[in-house]
């Protein structure tokens, strides 16, 4: 069909909404309440357009287009209408903008500036309120909320949640948990996906970047940090070098200005975690323990494990997640290697994810029941955050290498960072493991992608394994249910709790949506098939620590260090 915007003929489709033909056709509309593969439609009613046989403005986000249509995005009156509106918001809204993670990069500062507000001209009437902060993952400021409802969306329709709902009405209407609650006292997991879609900062992170700089500067603690393998593809994007894979070696340098005295790579426990979780599913297979067994990297899902299925916990796998694993042999083997007090080491882990900050307090990943394996973690925006506050000109370092013992990483360890990644190193291995045979093709494309549940095969033996991915909780409730009832088909199934998997992290760079998921994950196989090698149990470091002093992979030592336990949280 033909609309006209502006007095522009354009193209527009069946279904098609006024914003998106405009959009699609590079005519700007301003938004905020609007957000890619969600579903929040006339919430803020920034996206006002005149449509010539109405007698009221319409919101483009969600009015269809019909043929013969003629739109006007800048008259007057939507001009006009589009001011009054964001002058309400900041009317109710905690403006010390200076003091906000989000300022210079907010989405309600951006578009104060683009209709042109330099003073409002309503009275604040903010009421401020207590912050939610009683847990170490997340943030919930109510005096920032704008009320868009992205976090209730993303909440409830991507993860199956509902742990933030609308309450009341008109201008009392509030988002906040039921009954006031804390977030920590109801079933989130921590993910963090609120935090990613907030266009204000209402819900962020915790903040750990004053205490790592607080143990940079103390000559006494050895502080070592390591990179899991999806930051490395995204903190370019806020140096404007998006999905660069050489960028990791700038990033190491990088890290050695700011003062960590070792930079190691999360991707050398990943092929750790591969060796170990690989193991105890044959050992499931051949003991008949129960099947199908779950991955345990996501803190994300184990949380809804514990809180939601805790029927689930025997199938899920004992091993600890990649980070966990790392933060045990700093303080073990790494300890005596160097002949080092483990006291005075200090792990920081730099992760996509707002759940591994719970994960790396809970008494489960305390090898001494007191002092913890990972002692601090900090998401990729404070990552940028910390660059930015050091100065460093992020595209002119040069490029340094990971140090050992832990320098030496395969291809199948960078793909952890997306959804099907884990599933597909494990196959790597488990095939030439139990075949005794080099796999013909190590590429599962099958399991690659963002459909939301994936599955291979892959012959072991004389057996056919079915293996499945999911990604987000919502589809891994499915898969989970089904286990449950005793009707999963599956041997193996990988659990992300994000959208993407970890490229898509609660912790990640604002503005992640699928577009940009696709090109994060096309960077991590991109690197995946530049390494030298390219499966978990060809790394001759994996090797060497088994050698040395793990003896093979879920013996005494390997579960005393590598592996843990989960319990039910659902009382």
């Amino acid at each position: 069909m033909n609309i006209w915007i502006n007095d522009i003929k354009i193209e527009a489709f069946e279904g098609e909404t006024i914003l998106e033909a405009a959009k699609r056709n590079n005519i700007n509309i301003p938004t905020l309440c609007h957000y890619p593969e969600l579903h929040i439609n006339s919430d803020c009613r920034v996206c006002v357009v005149e449509v010539d046989d109405a007698w009221a403005l319409k919101t483009s986000c969600s009015t269809p287009v019909r043929d013969g249509m003629k739109i006007r995005t800048n008259t007057p009156r939507v001009l006009n209408a589009r001011k009054t509106i964001v002058e309400l918001l900041l009317a109710n809204h905690d403006a010390n903008c200076t003091s906000c993670t989000r300022n210079l990069n907010c989405e309600l500062q951006q578009l104060a500036s683009d209709v042109g507000i330099d003073e409002s001209r309503f009275e604040s009437v903010l009421q401020k309120v207590k912050l939610d902060e009683n847990n170490p993952s997340l943030v919930r400021n109510p005096n920032r909320c704008i009320k868009c409802g992205r976090c209730v969306d993303v909440c409830a329709n991507v993860q199956g949640k509902h742990v933030l709902e609308r309450i009341g009405r008109g201008h009392e209407m509030e988002i906040r948990p039921a009954f006031s609650q804390h977030i920590d006292t109801l079933t989130c997991t921590l993910c963090g996906q609120c935090a990613n879609v907030c266009p204000v900062g209402a819900i962020l992170e915790k903040d750990n970047t004053d205490l790592v700089w607080e143990k940079l500067n103390d000559p006494d603690i050895f502080v070592m940090v390591q990179v899991a393998p999806a930051v490395r593809v995204t903190v370019g994007e806020a140096f404007g070098c998006e999905g660069d894979m050489m960028q990791v070696g700038k990033l190491i340098t990088a890290l050695k200005k700011m003062g960590f005295n070792h930079v190691y790579d999360t991707n050398f426990t990943a092929d750790l975690t591969i060796l170990e979780e690989g193991t105890e599913l044959l050992k499931r297979i051949e003991n008949g323990d129960p099947l199908p067994m779950f991955s345990s990297c996501c803190p994300g899902w184990i949380n809804m494990a514990e809180q939601d299925y805790p029927e689930i916990l025997p199938h899920i796998s004992t091993c600890k997640s990649p980070q966990q694993m790392f933060g045990a042999l700093a303080k073990s083997y790494f300890a005596e290697k160097m002949n080092m007090d483990p006291s005075k080491i200090y792990v920081v882990s730099i992760m996509p994810c707002t759940a591994k900050k719970y994960e790396a307090q809970r008494v489960e990943m305390m090898l001494d029941k007191e002092h913890p394996d990972v002692d601090v973690v900090l998401t990729t925006r404070e990552l940028i955050k910390m660059l930015h506050q050091m100065g460093i000109d992020f595209n002119q370092m040069e490029e340094t290498k990971f140090d050992d013992p832990f320098g030496i990483t395969t291809g199948a360890a960078a793909i952890f960072g997306t959804s099907g990644g884990v599933a597909e190193a494990a196959l790597r291995t488990l095939y030439e493991v139990v075949n005794k045979e080099p796999l013909p093709n190590i590429d599962f494309k099958d399991v690659r992608g963002l459909q939301g549940i994936k599955e291979t095969e892959a012959k072991l033996g004389d057996k056919v394994v079915k293996v499945a991915v999911a990604h987000t909780l919502s589809n891994a409730k499915v898969l989970v249910e089904q286990a449950i009832k005793g009707e999963s088909p599956y041997t193996f199934i990988e659990i992300m709790a994000c959208p993407g998997g970890c490229i898509g992290g609660g912790g990640q760079p604002y503005g992640t949506t699928n577009e940009v998921r696709m090109k994060r994950m096309e960077s991590l196989y991109l690197i995946d098939g530049a390494m030298v090698y390219r499966k978990s149990h060809d790394n001759p470091n994996i090797a060497k620590l088994y050698e040395e002093y793990l003896s093979k992979p879920n013996s005494e030592k390997s579960h005393h260090l590598l592996h843990t336990h989960y319990h039910c949280r659902n009382m």
